[in-house]
């Protein structure tokens, strides 16, 4: 029931997101944690390029820190490397069911953090790696219900 933004159209975009982050401010939120924001990878409907997505969520991550939010990253893993800098934290969804969570290293190493959630693995086969990892990690049910089981 998603429906893709053409990003391209920024100046478009800019106002309507520039409000959005606007009103996470207003209620006091301290961060904002935008999501699909990988629409070049995916069949959206618009022939996005690297280049849009790139230009579009460091538009996201300087729209957040201009008023005072910090801002996680989910999804767009492939641009990592250049996104990481821009981005406070890093929110996976199955980076080890799907073996992809090196990937991630990169916000690690630039100290800091990496969040991950894991629906279809038990615990006992991602916490002790994910802890190495200095990854924050949790099992959850993909409901988003209550239940949740940490690895620290």
């Amino acid at each position: 029931g998603e429906t893709w933004l053409d990003i391209r159209a920024l100046e478009t975009l800019a106002p309507i997101m520039l409000g959005r982050v606007s009103l996470a401010k207003q209620k006091a939120c301290d961060g904002v944690d935008p999501d699909n924001v990988d629409g070049y990878t995916n069949n959206s409907g618009f022939p996005l390029t690297p280049e849009d997505q790139l230009a579009y969520n460091i538009f996201l991550a300087n729209a957040a820190h201009q008023n005072g939010l910090a801002i996680g990253l989910k999804n767009d893993i492939l641009q990592i490397q250049e996104l990481a800098p821009f981005f406070d934290w890093a929110l996976s969804e199955e980076c080890f069911f799907y073996k992809e969570c090196d990937l991630l290293l990169p916000f690690v190493n630039l100290g800091k953090p990496v969040f991950v959630i894991e629906y279809e693995l038990a615990p006992e086969e991602f916490c002790s790696q994910a802890n190495d990892m200095n990854f924050n990690a949790m099992q959850k049910n993909l409901e988003l219900d209550a239940f949740r089981i940490p690895c620290r």
